[in-house]
C-alpha cells in the first residue's frame, strides 16, 4: 500500500512538472504556414477516404435490413 501511495505521489508530481514545461518556441511563422500546406491535403485526402469507407459501410447496412 506504502508503494502505491509512494508512486501516486510522484507521478503527481512528475504531472505537475510535465505541466509547468513550456513549449519550444517557433523560430518564425513562414516555415510553419509552409509546411502546413502539405498537411493540409493529407488531412483532406485522409477524410475522404474515411468518407467513403462510411458510406460504402452504411450502404451495405442498409441492405442488410
Amino acid at each position: 500500500m506504502n508503494k502505491l501511495i509512494a508512486a501516486l505521489v510522484a507521478g503527481l508530481f512528475a504531472t505537475a512538472a510535465f505541466a509547468q514545461a513550456s513549449a519550444p518556441a517557433a523560430a518564425s511563422a513562414a516555415p510553419a504556414a509552409a509546411a502546413s500546406a502539405p498537411a493540409k491535403k493529407e488531412v483532406k485526402k485522409h477524410a475522404k477516404k474515411h468518407a467513403k469507407k462510411a458510406a460504402k459501410a452504411e450502404a451495405a447496412s442498409g441492405a442488410s435490413e
